[in-house]
Formats: C-alpha cells, structure tokens, sequence
C-alpha cells in the first residue's frame, strides 16, 4: 500500500473558480476511477494579511491509499490533468501549485505551514522545502500554488472544524443564488451551534457574493452537523455535488500571542496586551481607530465600516482601559480588529464648574479670574472644576465582529464556550 498526499492552491480567479470546487471534482473523478481517497479532504486556510493571495487565501489537500506505482502514476494524471483543465490560467493571478507526497508528515512540514499561516513566505522557501523532503510539486505558470499546497499537507489540526460545501451547475454561476432564507432560519435554529455563522441578522452568511461555484458553506463542529444542516436548507436550483472539508477555519491558528507591541510586524496576526491611549476617532467610510500602548511602544488599532455595531463599541474605549486585542496588521501597520477582551476600565469623569453657597452653579468671571455667581453676585479665585466620576456605558469582557464581517480563521466568541 502507497499513501499519497495530494495538495493543491492559487486556482482561484476573478472568473468564478475555486479550489474547493477543483478539488471535489478531483476526488469524485478519483473515486469513479476506482482510487480509494481516505477520509475528509483539508481545507487550509492562509495568513489573511499576505500580499499574493486568492480570495479566501485556501488550499486543499488530500489522502490517496493506492496500490502500486503504476496506481500512482495514474492518479497523478487525472490530477494535474483536471487542475490545467479547470483553472483560469488565462488570468494573471492564477498561479497554481500541486504537490504530491510521501511519508510521515514532519516537523519541517508543520513549521511550514504554521509560517504560512501567521507570516509570509516565498516560492523559493516552498520550492526548497519540497526538494528536501522528496515531495514531487508541478508549477502552473509562477506556481504560486506550491505555498498553500504543501501547507494543507502539513498544517497541524488540535482544533477542527468542519465545512460542507455546495456548488452550482455551471450555467447559474453568474445569477442570483436560489436559497430559500427562511429554510436557513430553520436550520440555524435546529443546528446552533454544533453550526455557527449561518446568519447575521437578515443576512444570510453562508451565501457567498462572488460569480464563484459555491452555492452555499456550512461551517460547524464535526461532518454530523453540517450534513444536517444541509438536508434542512431549502434551495430552487439544481445542486452539482456538495463535498465536506476539515478545516483550520475559526480556531485563532493564525494569531501569534506576543508579550510586547514593539514585536509586530506587518502581515503577522497577532493576541497583544496594552492600555488604551487616546480617544477613539472616526475617519471617512465609518471607520474607527484607535492607539494601544505598552512599556516598548504603540500601534494603531482598526474597527472598519464592514464590522457595523463593533465600531460602536470601539468608539467607547477611554485612555487607560486595560485590553486584549486579535487582529492581524495590513500593509499600512494597522492591526485590523478582530475580537478584543476588556480586563479593566479607565474611571470617566465630568467636569462642572463649583456650586455657591446660595446653591446655583457658577459661571467664569473670564481668564483666570476664577468664578463668579450669577445670583448673588459672589467671586471665588479658584479655577478648579468639580470632578464627578460617571459610569461607564461598557463592561469588561470579550467582543467580536459580526459574521458577516469575520475572517475565516478568527474563532467565534460561541466556540470558545464564552457567553455572548
């Protein structure tokens, strides 16, 4: 017996295709032709922040148990026979890498993917990497693909979860998608939250918005569940096939815990720990900033437009609240937010000028004159306010982004069994 790990990326395009689609299609196409594929395909997501990415930033990979050479040999036909097939090669973005693989899936190849996750790498490192431990890789074009591919072999999996995936036929890619909303309501009220992120309010998260093959993804805690989930949702066009991906998805693997600010650097993801530093500010768009500080330094923090009612509750941090932020940093140094935990409030005061004897508030006598009483008349020298602490319209605690605004590897408040 011969195990084969198959890994595939970068053949996502503007143009509607995806590799989750060319990946089902592989399988089936496998399976039909007699080849065994042990259990659920992966489907790994990458660091979020990379400059070259496909729209989700996924791989895939898979397992082969085949028996002989000639087996394999043919199996790697089919494979790379469908990859040049159904990619968009014709767009300039599209870059595909597959990799297939032999033996035990080491340190090396775990470090990897862990480094493709939280950082960046390049096509040499990857190149290098599949020289080293004997692994065969076929570059499309650039070949960018190889990264992700030999991450979705080697990415380490402590947290599961899983996604069902259903695509379309081809002719309906480009129109509305058929899902009957209420259907959907149902189902999150008989799944959640062995399901999660099926709604935003009277959004329906698992509808993507690109020309892509997928009708529908539902994302939940084993392959029981969203095969559940499936059987309740209620579509008015015909299904192509549907396939159920293990994932990395909303498990933090991206976020790097680091005891100093002065650590971060761009496209890393990051759990970071300071005090708030100024007041929160809006700029045009609706987004919300803010700076987080520590003994080595400061960063500025985002809440953009996308995250709806979590900016309203940025714009509620004071100078001196105590918190924990999950984000990861873009190209211009800002971490975007993804969930912050507040451990401690800053006290908030009010200033009000002091009271008479006779009871009314005082009014300045003018600069640096102090006060004087418009009833009865009476000056004091003094130009201290009174300071009343209120209270704070805020609680300590963890916050996150709605669905529709959350990144695929950001783990949902619900699945680190904290009350929303």
């Amino acid at each position: 017996m011969y195990e084969i790990y198959v890994g595939i990326d970068d053949t996502d395009s503007p143009e509607g295709m995806c590799t989750t689609y060319i990946t089902c299609v592989i399988i089936d196409e496998l399976k039909y032709c007699g080849f065994k594929v042990e259990g659920h395909p992966r489907l790994i997501r990458l660091n979020p922040f990379a400059r070259f990415k496909t729209r989700g930033n996924g791989a895939t990979s898979f397992k082969m148990v085949l028996d002989s050479i000639n087996q394999i040999e043919k199996a790697k036909k089919i494979i790379l026979k469908k990859v040049e097939e159904l990619s968009c090669l014709e767009n300039e973005n599209t870059n595909p890498g597959v990799v297939f693989y032999q033996g035990a899936v080491n340190q090396k190849l775990e470090s990897f993917a862990l480094k493709a996750i939280r950082s960046i790498i390049t096509i040499k490192e990857a190149k290098s990497l599949a020289e080293e431990i004997g692994a065969d890789f076929y570059c499309f074009k650039k070949g960018r693909g190889i990264i992700g591919a030999l991450s979705a072999i080697g990415c380490p999996l402590n947290d599961i979860t899983y996604e069902l995936l259903s695509y379309r036929q081809s002719k309906n890619y480009c129109s509305k998608r058929r899902i009957n909303p209420q259907s959907v309501k149902v189902m999150d009220q008989k799944t959640y939250p062995q399901t999660f992120d099926n709604l935003d309010g009277g959004y329906m998260a698992i509808e993507p918005h690109t020309p892509c093959p997928i009708l529908y993804g539902i994302r939940g805690e084993s392959p029981e569940a969203v095969l559940e989930a499936h059987n309740l949702v209620e579509i008015d066009e015909p299904l192509d096939r549907y396939c159920i991906f293990k994932t990395n998805q909303h498990t933090d693997i991206h976020l790097q815990k680091i005891k100093k600010i002065s650590e971060m650097e761009k496209f890393g993801c990051y759990i970071a720990s300071g005090e708030v530093e100024d007041m929160p500010w809006n700029i045009e768009g609706g987004h919300v900033f803010f700076k987080l500080k520590d003994d080595s330094g400061s960063i500025q923090c985002a809440a953009y437009e996308p995250t709806k009612d979590f900016r309203k509750l940025i714009k509620k941090l004071r100078p001196g609240d105590h918190i924990t932020v999950y984000g990861g940093i873009g190209s211009q140094g800002t971490l975007n937010l993804e969930k912050i935990q507040i451990k401690s409030l800053a006290p908030e005061y009010i200033e009000k000028n002091p009271l008479c004897d006779c009871g009314k508030r005082m009014k300045s006598a003018g600069s640096g004159k102090g006060y004087k009483c418009p009833r009865c008349g009476k000056k004091i020298r003094s130009e201290l306010k009174l300071r009343n602490e209120i209270a704070r319209d805020l609680k300590t605690g963890f916050y996150e982004v709605p669905p529709s605004a959350r990144r695929h590897l950001s783990k949902p408040l619900i699945r680190m069994n904290i009350k929303i």
